[in-house]
């Protein structure tokens, strides 16, 4: 069995984490969250100068506490994209260089499927065939998932404009409400009567896309009723905007979610991505997938969001399945969609000759002293 080290830099945390066979040995994480309040939202070339000095002990505190040494890892699998350029190529450079030092083959793996992958780490195998709802700070998407190594992903829906997670942030900035926007918006709204105000449902009319999303409305909605209530001279209601739009995000999700798997005869519902973390998310969801006959598959809240242990439970599926990875022509792809776990490499790139790794752990071990 394969031990893979999976690295995570598309954003504003550092993550490392060390997966065999479907079991998370050890992990590291660092944030540059506090950094970034200041700006209200994350300053890319901020992030980059935090993963530079993060990354070493992030991999290093991984390794002590699975207990191993880095010449027992196998394989290295790193977020090639989607994510912040200058963030991805930190990442990217540092996997490299583990990767040419152990001798090791290296997979460029997709962020979004990362998400997926990590509830493997919890529950077990995927079933053959369910839907997934990703809903982060960048993506909601609704996915058909199979066999996540091997086969293709078929979209079902995706972000028109705001994500779940940016419009959050958005209105978090709109209620005066500290960054990062998600936790802030859902301390507020426990004070809040998510009923006081009648927020609308985005994409949810007769002539909108069925599993499509576009929550830039709604934070538009969100920003006017401020704004009125300024105007007028009367303090702004925060805990019941908070409650409100928290629940009009989370209705739509819920709904769309539930109808995809009626309509695709799917049993189970995956439900991902650094927004599945939300309470209220989880809590409506859980009960609507109960009265659908629906089996829910949440991970626990830390591993939603962003982390090194579901790059490499990502890795982990795919030296499993056997995938032949890129190796050092793997590359940073920082606007790259999601058609599979694996992050294409460009045609322009090449393979670095001089340097050429194992193209298998098989291979690996082989040539092993």
């Amino acid at each position: 069995m394969s031990l893979v080290l999976g690295i995570e830099t598309s954003c504003d945390e550092t993550g490392a984490g060390l997966v065999r066979d479907g079991v998370l040995l050890g992990e590291g994480l660092a944030s540059s969250a506090d950094e970034h309040a200041r700006f209200g939202g994350v300053v890319p070339e901020v992030a980059a100068r935090a993963h530079v000095s993060a990354v070493v002990p992030m991999v290093r505190a991984a390794i002590e506490a699975a207990g191993v040494s880095p010449s027992d890892v196998d394989a290295v699998a790193v977020t090639a994209g989607p994510g912040l350029s200058p963030a991805l190529h930190v990442g990217v450079a540092a996997a490299k260089a583990y990767a040419t030092a152990l001798d090791v083959p290296l997979y460029g793996v997709h962020h979004l499927a990362g998400h997926a992958a990590v509830d493997v780490l919890e529950h077990g195998p995927l079933p053959e065939r369910c839907v997934c709802l990703i809903v982060s700070g960048g993506h909601t998407s609704l996915l058909s998932l199979s066999d996540l190594a091997r086969d293709p992903v078929e979209h079902l829906g995706d972000t028109v404009d705001d994500a779940a997670g940016e419009a959050f942030d958005k209105v978090a900035r709109l209620l005066g409400l500290p960054y990062p926007g998600g936790p802030s918006v859902s301390r507020a709204a426990l004070d809040g009567d998510p009923a006081a105000i009648a927020f609308p449902r985005p994409m949810t009319g007769p002539r909108d896309a069925v599993f499509g999303f576009s929550f830039s409305g709604l934070k538009t909605a969100v920003a006017r009723h401020v704004e009125a209530a300024q105007d007028a001279g009367r303090p702004v209601p925060v805990a019941d905007v908070a409650a409100s739009f928290q629940m009009a995000v989370v209705d739509v999700l819920v709904r769309k979610a539930l109808r995809a798997c009626a309509e695709r005869g799917a049993d189970t519902l995956l439900m991902v991505g650094g927004v599945a973390a939300n309470r209220v998310l989880r809590t409506e969801m859980e009960r609507a997938c109960a009265d659908a006959g629906i089996t829910l598959r949440v991970p626990a809240p830390r591993l939603c969001t962003d982390n090194g242990a579901m790059i490499a439970a990502l890795g982990d599926l795919l030296v499993r399945a056997g995938i032949e990875p890129a190796g050092l022509a793997t590359t940073a792809v920082p606007t790259v969609a999601l058609t599979g776990a694996s992050v294409p490499v460009p045609a322009a790139t090449g393979e670095a000759a001089d340097f050429p790794l194992p193209t298998t752990v098989a291979e690996r071990a082989s040539s092993a002293p």
